[in-house]
């Protein structure tokens, strides 16, 4: 006791400062650490008439210093120059990355974050443990005690071994199922084109259709087979899943949901297909479905954190987007009228036949990829007026979707740059 409340005087720059020597050992391997050494006297300017140690060093900074050995959160003054700081820093043998997160925003001027990013980095925290959370319950049945385990098994697929094999045999039916998809739709592009004409069915006898069937039947089981493991593996993330609500809420579950149903419905009405061809036409349309399974690769690999940042960035300036889409609307449909008048008044009878649009939505198409910069040149202005109003569609077009791109870039640039912060920030604490 009498060790801990030992006081130590130190004069940094001509300003004293009194502290206990037990706030001084709370970071060992410092220099301020040192200080409370029985040998330190004789290494540092020691005064012996007043006891206190000497540092030419900035007052200001060390306040902060100190007050970080006070409190264990360590923050810096606001008008303090970087390289000042981390000099002090280095000579006090303090690592830079112990800085609050606002003050690391300080010093590379980012002052003021975006709005929300607080709350971005929370939920990139908390997005995989949503459902996960498990409610308080008095009963201790089976269920209870073997939801956490399954639902981590079967959504985490980090969590364990066990989980590893799993999402790894899962990646493999889907991975099965988009093949079959490819080749289902090629062989139904392959029987529509054999068997049908621009002027209705071609007369084709049941016999030569036998091979299509055979091998639509046999993909069909393949892809019974790979439908009955996602709707095991969907039945048991659903009973086991602690919010029902917030389950239905994500995107990959309701693709997982919607999966289920195109191969069932083709079993049910396999009868009518092959009186009515375009219903398998449609059906298999639905089974793009699959393709969005892909998706769900993403939970087998972290997500880079750019990715994750672009995504942020796009959410929090979505309102500037509508209003951008709402603009490029409205400009698509003046030059798209203006375009089509234009070459209807100024166009000459004698090469009215070489005008190269039919109504005024050819226009609208025209003038849409005219203000985005693309310009097929399907569409092409052949009178004055008309070249005008593509001059004019050409110009508008390179300010409405070129000037937002910098301010789109700065936002960018700001949340990648306070994730890169946070980032080192978590690294270093769990160093």
């Amino acid at each position: 006791m009498e060790g801990s409340k030992e006081k130590i005087i130190l004069n940094i720059g001509g300003v004293r400062y009194e502290t206990y020597s037990s706030t001084l050992r709370t970071f060992p391997g410092t220099k301020l650490c040192s200080l409370t050494e029985p040998h330190a006297p004789s290494i540092y300017d020691y005064d012996p008439t007043t006891k206190e140690f000497f540092f030419d060093r900035s007052a200001e900074i060390f306040s902060y210093v100190l007050n970080y050995y006070r409190t264990k959160h360590f923050h810096c003054p606001i008008d303090t120059c970087r390289s000042v700081l981390e000099e002090e820093l280095t000579f006090w043998e303090i690592k830079e990355t112990q800085l609050a997160s606002c003050c690391w925003l300080k010093l590379n001027n980012k002052e003021v974050q975006p709005e929300g990013f607080n709350v971005w980095d929370e939920n990139e925290q908390t997005d995989d443990q949503c459902l996960i959370v498990q409610t308080e319950r008095r009963d201790f049945s089976w269920r209870t005690r073997w939801q956490p385990k399954i639902w981590s098994i079967f959504e985490k697929p980090v969590s364990s071994f066990s989980a590893k094999c799993l999402a790894f045999v899962s990646l493999l039916f889907i991975v099965g199922i988009v093949i079959i998809f490819c080749e289902e739709s090629k062989a139904q592009f392959e029987f529509f084109t054999a068997n049908f004409t621009s002027l209705g069915y071609s007369e084709v006898s049941h016999d030569d259709h036998e091979p299509y069937y055979h091998q639509a039947a046999y993909l069909l089981h393949l892809e019974l087979f790979c439908v009955l493991w996602f709707t095991f593996e969907f039945s048991v993330r659903f009973c086991f899943c602690p919010d029902k609500k917030l389950f239905f809420q994500n995107p990959l579950n309701m693709v997982d949901f919607l999966s289920l149903f195109p191969v069932y419905i083709e079993l049910f009405v396999a009868g009518q297909i092959q009186r009515m061809p375009s219903l398998g036409l449609w059906l298999g349309f639905v089974r793009i479905v699959y393709l969005l399974k892909l998706l769900k690769i993403s939970k087998l690999i972290e997500t880079p954190l750019i990715l994750r940042v672009l995504c942020y960035t796009l959410k929090s300036i979505l309102r500037e987007i509508c209003i951008l889409l709402m603009i490029l609307a409205f400009e698509t449909l003046f030059f798209g009228s203006l375009f089509f008048y234009g070459e209807l008044l100024g166009s000459h009878p004698s090469y009215t036949g070489e005008l190269h649009f039919t109504s005024i939505l050819v226009c609208f198409w025209w003038a849409l990829i005219t203000l985005t910069t693309v310009g097929y040149g399907d569409t092409i202005p052949l009178t004055t007026a008309g070249q005008v109003t593509a001059a004019l569609a050409a110009v508008f077009g390179m300010l409405t979707i070129i000037v937002p791109i910098p301010i789109f870039l700065v936002k960018f640039k700001s949340c990648y740059d306070i994730a890169i912060l946070k980032q080192k920030l978590k690294r270093s604490k769990k160093h």
